[in-house]
């Protein structure tokens, strides 16, 4: 059966449809456009408020939810057990008495065979393809990359597509949607990719109607880096924090920004592109054409080109991975190319941090190998660059060197429609 015939009929959409018909639609025009708020709508909000004060604790009983939301256990009981019945949350086994008696309280968790979820971590050169549980669970991997002699977009999208199919075949109950963390500039109230420096094919694709059309699946779309901070925020170190920021590095440089419970995205996406701040009046030159950008000087093509004029051996795979190993065994010149770079990196942390005041930072991609010698820099850095101030205090702390983060969160993108919580 082909993969965009898969989830067609009545029968095979009922997971689907029963789930869905718990939650309101938010993103047709008619809702947006009402000016009141409908009972069933306030129903639907408390609702979402509920399953996201759940997610932030982990595994919670029905008097402990009752007491973190500020309502009695029957209107906790109303609210969840609809969902108990649709199996998309379960009841643990009976946590020990304490010792005033009484009944002894059930965790309340999401089920693992609920629907899951179809990621799609999107980069420049290939593509990462998942199922994601709504506790998190990766499985059914695929992975594919891009030919490096395409000439077209569409070899990228035939095994985009290829990839997203062998993921939906293998799920044992119809996907709740198709979330994607793609690199580069995205309008996220289209779903299309704007830019992609490394991949100027991808450039102007409408990616979330293309898939949506293919699979007939609803899909949302954003950036890498905001992906990340979704799945630090609702399955990692992000969980019930009100305030923190992503920074990723790599090949490219970027990074978002989580304020007041909320991610910043800014008109169709536009905000947090952070690596083309600027941190260096007429700077090196920018892949995206103007000077000075934080990515020149705090990405893997910086650290290669210092470790070549720095005559460090393997320069040309240099990581911060390695560079902090040779650091340690050798000091001299490794350790001062760690030091510098680490010194780069601090430099737009501080700016962020001197703008939005987040206080905490999580660290993604390369930078997460060099452990605890590159952490510490950074942070000494950190402390020279920003001024202390009482109830300031900054914390950095390291996050996921893999894809796993990115696809969680790309994941959770719809997973944050479905609970009615806006991101």
């Amino acid at each position: 059966m082909a993969s965009e015939d898969r989830f067609s009929s009545d029968g095979e959409r009922g997971g689907l449809a029963a789930l869905n018909d718990l939650f309101d639609d938010t993103s047709r025009p008619d809702a947006r456009r009402q000016g009141l708020i409908s009972s069933s709508s306030i129903g639907l909000a408390n609702r979402g408020r509920v399953l996201q004060v759940l997610f932030d604790l982990g595994p919670t009983s029905r008097a402990e939810l009752a007491r973190h939301v500020g309502v009695n256990r029957a209107t906790i009981t109303g609210i969840i057990q609809p969902l108990i019945d649709q199996g998309i949350l379960v009841e643990g086994e009976p946590l020990p008495s304490k010792e005033g008696g009484g009944k002894p309280a059930r965790p309340i968790w999401f089920a693992e065979d609920a629907a899951p979820i179809c990621a799609v971590l999107l980069m420049h050169d290939g593509v990462h393809c998942c199922l994601v549980s709504l506790d998190g669970t990766i499985t059914a991997e695929v992975r594919a990359p891009f030919p490096e002699d395409a000439a077209t977009v569409e070899p990228l999208i035939d095994i985009l597509f290829n990839c997203v199919g062998q993921v939906l075949d293998l799920a044992h109950r119809p996907p709740l949607g198709i979330g994607v963390a793609a690199g580069g500039m995205i309008d996220t109230d289209t779903g299309t990719i704007v830019a992609v420096n490394l991949a100027p094919l991808l450039d102007g694709f409408p990616l979330g109607q293309a898939l949506a059309r293919r699979f007939g699946l609803p899909v949302r779309v954003d950036h890498h880096p905001r992906a990340l901070l979704v799945g630090d925020r609702w399955f990692g170190i992000g969980r019930g924090k009100p305030n923190f920021a992503v920074i990723y590095t790599g090949d490219v440089l970027g990074g978002a920004i989580f304020l007041d419970g909320h991610l910043y995205r800014g008109p169709a996406g536009a905000g947090g592109e952070l690596g083309h701040t600027f941190v260096q009046v007429d700077g090196a030159t920018c892949r995206c054409g103007r000077r000075g950008c934080w990515e020149t000087i705090a990405t893997l093509g910086w650290l290669r080109r210092e470790a070549l004029q720095r005559h460090l051996p393997s320069c040309e795979a240099m990581d911060s991975r390695s560079l902090a190993l040779l650091a340690m065994e050798n000091g001299g010149a490794a350790a001062g190319l760690l030091d510098l770079y680490a010194r780069n990196v601090a430099i737009g942390i501080a700016n962020l941090q001197q703008t939005m005041a987040p206080n905490f930072f999580v660290l993604h991609g390369d930078v997460v190998g060099g452990g605890a010698t590159l952490l510490e820099a950074i942070a000494a850095h950190m402390r020279d660059l920003v001024p202390w101030r009482p109830g300031n205090d900054i914390q950095l702390v390291m996050g996921d060197l893999e894809d796993r983060a990115a696809l969680r969160g790309a994941a959770g993108l719809i997973l944050s429609e479905l609970l009615h919580f806006a991101l």
